[in-house]
């Protein structure tokens, strides 16, 4: 089981290069970041962090195919190959609906899936060949070309899924993984593995070698009440996002949760919070004490085909940050990464 840091770049930026370098001397297999309008910009930030570490991966996790043109990506990422020695990787997906509302761009008109697997295509031959003539429904290219090369011989591209189950097979089938974001319990994992599975087999290729990310909302510390509590704080944000079918797998009636979207769509983010129950967050999170984050991991995701987890970590700064609440008792992120290391990940060595 691999371990990254997810990080939402909302720090200063002192802040998350040193974050960054310390998950690089901790041993986390990457760091990946939002790409997203809403956030500083991760190319320029892991571009500043190529230089200041030795052997964690960067990239995004993930970068939208409907904001950000495919060839685009893939010159950044073969730019940021180079600035890394080889330790870039992309994940991919149609974008965050909610931010695509901001562009008034309609989602189910984009047809998500189709534009994800043609960028897919585009960026892989890119990325690979350096050149590009192409007919799309999407993209359209005549000789275009890059002297943006990779490092490594095969930059690995993965798709980010939720919804399923074509999406996971697409990804199976595909690229060169899957992050799952958001789910937290054994059914939905199943369910996504069986499908990344399903994918692969069809392509020929062994599941077992592709990556398959569990994208996390995580908070840890040594008081496992705060951690939650910080949680807790995200767990709506973060639940808008997720279609009925997921919230389904992951024992959550999407009608318990209307009233916490509702509330956050309009703004009044201490209302949504004040909705979130305790027991809602609990099944929405990996939250606690080391003990009970690794308890949780170890029955619900590790025996499902999983092996990477991909802690979005939730401290005292990304709360304030998101919601005004101050929760001065909450670990911050290199403590948790830290713990992360020391009490988490030895199991999994």
């Amino acid at each position: 089981m691999k371990f990254s840091y997810a990080m939402l770049p909302d720090y200063p930026v002192a802040e998350s290069l040193e974050s960054i370098r310390l998950a690089d001397d901790l041993g986390f297999y990457a760091c990946y970041a939002a790409d997203e309008t809403w956030h500083k910009d991760l190319w320029l930030l892991f571009a500043a962090a190529a230089g200041r570490t030795e052997r964690i991966r960067l990239g995004p996790s993930v970068s939208p195919v409907t904001l950000r043109e495919p060839t685009l990506i893939a010159q950044a990422l073969a730019t940021l190959d180079e600035l890394t020695g080889g330790r870039a990787e992309g994940v991919l997906s149609s974008g965050n609906f909610g931010l695509l509302a901001q562009y008034r761009i309609d989602w189910t008109r984009t047809k998500p899936l189709s534009r994800v697997k043609e960028a897919l295509h585009v960026m892989r031959t890119f990325l690979d060949e350096g050149a590009l003539t192409y007919e799309g429904e999407f993209f359209s290219y005549d000789g275009l070309f890059t002297f943006a090369r990779p490092v490594q011989e095969r930059l690995p591209l993965k798709l980010g899924a939720m919804r399923g189950p074509k999406s996971f097979q697409a990804a199976g089938e595909l690229s060169d993984g899957c992050h799952h974001a958001l789910s937290y319990t054994r059914d939905a994992y199943e369910y996504a593995v069986q499908h990344i599975r399903t994918g692969a087999e069809r392509a020929g290729k062994d599941w077992r070698s592709l990556d398959i990310g569990a994208w996390v909302v995580f908070a840890t510390g040594p008081d496992g009440a705060v951690a939650k509590e910080a949680a807790r704080s995200m767990v709506g944000i973060y639940a808008s996002s997720m279609p009925e079918e997921q919230l389904l797998r992951n024992g959550v009636d999407p009608a318990e949760l209307k009233p916490v979207i509702e509330a956050i769509a309009a703004g009044d983010l201490a209302r949504g919070i004040e909705l979130t129950s305790p027991q809602v967050a609990e099944r929405l999170s990996i939250a606690g004490t080391p003990e009970e984050c690794l308890e949780k991991i170890q029955r619900d995701i590790a025996p499902t085909g999983v092996n990477h987890m991909i802690c979005a970590i939730t401290d005292r700064t990304m709360v304030k940050t998101f919601t005004g609440r101050d929760l001065t008792e909450a670990a911050d992120v290199n403590t948790q990464l830290r713990l992360i290391k020391e009490q988490i990940m030895p199991a999994f060595a």
